[in-house]
């Protein structure tokens, strides 16, 4: 006990400390690359129904009409059999929510409902209570409350609409309560596990060096790329104290890999800097063949029993530009390629074309990624 309490002590001491530490150049958080393994965010889904609509509910369809059913039974009513009111003043709707780690019962949520069927606007309406269910199916809290909608949506009686943004979804800012707490295990799990929001094996090394500098011992390890496993001692509040220190480590994240994003259907191409051209040499032009079209209808001369005709007039142009071949040397960074292909008057299509062809003659070393 005397043990554990002198580790608490010293954990105090040193995670204020720790923040004050001067970071190296282009130095990150640790917090800022990952997480800890099972300390995230939990999604919750919820079916419910949206009253009070200026008759812009979801008509007769069937599901809303259960749905109600479903919570005037609540109150003792119950639908006389063969009706099938017309609630155009109600919506089914779908309602989720994210709850975040460590959430206790009591605390609020901000909730996002959304229409299912054929409601045309949510303005104006109420969710009744509503139970938030995670993947367990398991209720993990309860959503109610008045939407603040940012879209508009109004009609005409000749059918003509306006819409603006989106009517049928809207917001209610902490319309949920959470009623149970999820259990992440943390406090009890053999080992801490952090994990790299992008695998790279570079940084996973670092983080657990710097981990290890920190506490001054062996304690944590890279296990592959993105997961670095730390020894702990059984307990929430000495784990919640290294897990802050650890936070709050800083060090110098690997150099991302040499990469080129291109996408194709809108043809956009970001390159980053780590890209690199090897000599080569770019000639770009562009060849544009033109064909037009003049029909001329000829008539025959008067009395001469001839048949009106239609002469045809072709026009075929060739239009070729010629652009100098532009020469990369050894080592060209991200400006020098921009610079060179600029000169050269590339679309961003022709760019694409261009760097697929330096990669296919391997004086591109890069990653191209095609989306």
């Amino acid at each position: 006990m005397e043990t554990r309490t002198a580790m608490t002590r010293l954990f105090r001491f040193l995670l204020p400390l720790l923040a004050l530490i001067a970071a190296p150049a282009h130095a990150e958080s640790v917090k800022d690359l990952g997480t800890f393994q099972g300390v995230r965010r939990n999604q919750l889904t919820g079916y419910g129904i949206v009253v009070g609509l200026a008759g812009t509910g979801d008509d007769s369809i069937e599901y809303t009409v259960q749905g109600m059913k479903g919570v005037v039974s609540r109150f003792g009513l119950t639908l006389p059999a063969g009706v099938n009111p017309a609630l155009k003043n109600a919506a089914a709707v779908l309602v989720t929510a994210d709850l975040p780690a460590f959430s206790k019962p009591g605390q609020r949520l901000d909730v996002t409902v959304s229409a299912m069927g054929k409601a045309k606007s949510l303005r104006g309406g109420t969710l009744i209570m509503t139970p938030l269910r995670g993947a367990d199916n398991e209720i993990y809290a309860m959503a109610q409350g008045n939407l603040a909608v940012g879209g508009l949506g109004v009609s005409g009686a000749d059918g003509s609409q306006v819409s603006v943004n989106i009517p049928s979804a809207g917001r209610i800012p902490e319309g949920a309560t959470v009623e149970r707490a999820v259990a992440t295990g943390f406090d009890t799990a053999p080992t801490l596990t952090f994990n790299l929001s992008e695998a790279d094996l570079t940084t996973a090394l670092r983080v657990a060096d710097g981990i290890n500098k920190t506490f001054g011992d062996r304690r944590a390890r890279a296990m592959d790329a993105v997961s670095v496993a730390i020894d702990a001692t059984p307990g929430a509040e000495e784990r919640i104290l290294m897990m802050g220190m650890i936070e709050n480590i800083e060090i110098t994240p690997a150099d991302a890999p040499a990469r080129v994003i291109v996408n194709a259907r809108t043809g956009t191409v970001v390159i980053n800097g780590a890209v690199k051209i090897h000599p080569a040499a770019v000639a770009h032009g562009k060849l544009t063949v033109s064909v037009n079209e003049s029909p001329r209808v000829v008539q025959p001369a008067p009395f001469s029993q001839g048949q009106t005709a239609v002469e045809q007039s072709s026009n075929i142009s060739i239009d070729e530009q010629k652009k100098p071949m532009v020469n990369f040397k050894g080592g060209a960074s991200l400006a020098d390629i921009v610079k060179a292909v600029n000169a050269i008057g590339a679309s961003p299509a022709d760019m694409v074309a261009i760097l697929e062809a330096l990669k296919q003659a391997g004086a591109m070393k890069a990653e191209l990624v095609v989306l």
